[in-house]
């Protein structure tokens, strides 16, 4: 019964070290900007050609949101800068600061 015992013991702790390991893992900057990588795309969106698949590469782009900029590109013509975003209903700021770099406007 004790062996049983150790036995699970040590199991808990080489699970709980492990985890402590994969954890220290995460907080290494590389293997944080590499998450971001997948999670989105680091590519460069050009905000006054892009799909509306291409606006949602963007981080805090959603479906709805990037039919709006399409609508608004369409309407009042081409972004002259990344700022410009902030005039389309719903797109704040957050957007601009989630994608720090990647919007282009030529």
């Amino acid at each position: 019964m004790k062996t049983m015992r150790l036995i699970g013991v040590l199991g808990l702790a080489t699970t709980c070290l492990g985890g402590a390991a994969a954890s220290a893992d995460s907080e290494d900057p590389a293997v944080k900007a590499e998450g971001k990588h997948h999670a989105k795309g680091e590519a460069k969106v050009n905000i006054n050609e892009a799909s509306k698949a291409d606006l949602m590469k963007l981080e805090g782009v959603s479906a709805g949101m990037a039919q709006k900029i399409i609508a608004y590109r369409e309407a009042h013509g081409p972004f002259k800068r990344a700022h410009d975003l902030e005039k389309v209903d719903g797109v704040g700021k957050v957007v601009l600061e989630k994608n720090p770099g990647r919007i282009s406007f030529k």
